[in-house]
């Protein structure tokens, strides 16, 4: 069953926030699936450009956050710590929490494929909300939200259990100081709404993965854990 009007009353009773532009929030919970799916496509937008203002609101709280919280960390550990809580899976998981799944409006194709669950969707999700969070409330109430919700999470073992396979990856070259990681999408097929990805992950132009997905970062993470278990098996 396609929702297509999620209910942020529950939303809003939960994380204590009345949202003056619900469109803005309605729009963060729209999926391009179901954008394309409308007749009246050109007036009903997806969310991909909260997204994308999400990503550097979280990006700008966050570093914020470390930066006062762990005042030895040096810029390489702050800045490593970071990406391991706006990973795609401790976002994910963020927004599992807060049964963003359910509020999601999908395309047809993508709820019958289960991207209500996706861990690559969830996440982006997440960070939509965030950009609408941003515009309808500021910068203040989207800190008190992370206060509640993400920040207290930031423990050594969270940041352990939620590392993705591509900071895995690279802190693996790190260690070895053998060149830098590159990842190269290198095939996109389907239609604008129903895209998928094939991803490739190279150390000095030797090709180390690869992976497939529905969107870039699932396609690179899936690379980055070929990589990984091809390295495993190489290191034992």
């Amino acid at each position: 069953m396609v929702r297509h009007k999620p209910n942020l009353h529950h939303l809003e009773q939960l994380i204590n926030v009345t949202f003056r532009n619900r469109k803005l929030f309605q729009q963060a919970f729209t999926h391009t699936s179901y954008a394309h799916e409308r007749k009246n496509y050109g007036t009903e937008q997806d969310n991909e450009r909260l997204e994308f203002l999400g990503d550097a609101i979280l990006e700008l709280a966050v570093s914020e956050y470390l930066f006062h919280r762990y005042p030895h960390m040096s810029e390489g550990e702050l800045t490593r710590t970071r990406a391991r809580v706006v990973c795609e899976p401790s976002l994910a998981a963020f927004a599992k929490e807060l049964n963003f799944g359910q509020y999601v409006r999908l395309g047809k194709g993508e709820e019958m494929t289960g991207g209500r669950t996706r861990p690559s969707l969830l996440a982006d999700v997440f960070e939509a909300f965030i950009g609408a969070l941003f515009l309808d409330q500021g910068l203040d109430v989207v800190r008190r939200f992370l206060n509640t919700v993400v920040f207290p999470k930031v423990s050594g073992d969270f940041l352990t259990r939620v590392m993705d396979a591509k900071s895995q990856l690279q802190e693996l070259v790190q260690q070895e100081r053998i060149g830098p990681l590159e990842y190269r999408i290198v095939d996109v097929q389907g239609p604008a709404h129903d895209r998928h990805f094939v991803a490739e992950v190279h150390l000095d132009n030797k090709r180390l993965g690869v992976g497939s997905g529905r969107s870039k970062k699932e396609a690179e993470q899936q690379a980055a854990s070929q990589a990984l278990k091809k390295w495993k098996e190489k290191k034992v």
